[in-house]
């Protein structure tokens, strides 16, 4: 069954060690399909993604795939650990293709939300781009 959460974004890009955090709070949907969490949510102007819909599908701790359709960009990354993974990413100035690599998977959700935390590198063309942290939490919005 669907259901309507809160859904706290907290990412961290580390470049040259220096790390740039960015928050993010909004409601979006979590539900469960098969052995997988999914959370889907609309992007804001404040993202820079405005008119795009993600959707992250939780495989467990071994696998994370970040679907980003609408809007400007589309991107699909595929975030499993110990693997490399080469994946589209679609910009309003062209596509890239990007290697993804998990280091880290934590997932400590369960049927009525919880949390997730995984690790990555972005890489072009083989050279290391960023490092990256995605610390989420999933929470029921409360009924007024």
């Amino acid at each position: 069954m669907k259901k309507d959460v809160l859904i706290t974004i907290k990412g961290i890009q580390y470049q040259d060690d220096e790390p740039d955090t960015v928050e993010l709070t909004t409601v979006g949907r979590f539900y469960k399909k098969d052995n997988s969490y999914y959370i889907c949510y609309d992007e804001s102007e404040a993202t820079g993604f405005e008119g795009s819909k993600t959707t992250l599908k939780v495989e467990g701790e071994g696998k994370v795939t970040m679907l980003r359709r609408g809007g400007k960009n589309s991107s699909q990354l595929i975030i499993e650990k110990g693997a490399r993974h080469q994946c589209l990413y679609d910009t309003e100035y062209g596509s890239l293709t990007l290697g993804v690599s998990g280091d880290r998977i934590i997932s400590r959700l369960g049927d009525d939300g919880g949390d997730l935390n995984f690790r990555y590198t972005l890489d072009i063309n083989a050279s290391m781009a960023t490092e990256n942290e995605v610390i989420i939490s999933v929470r029921e919005c409360s009924r007024s």
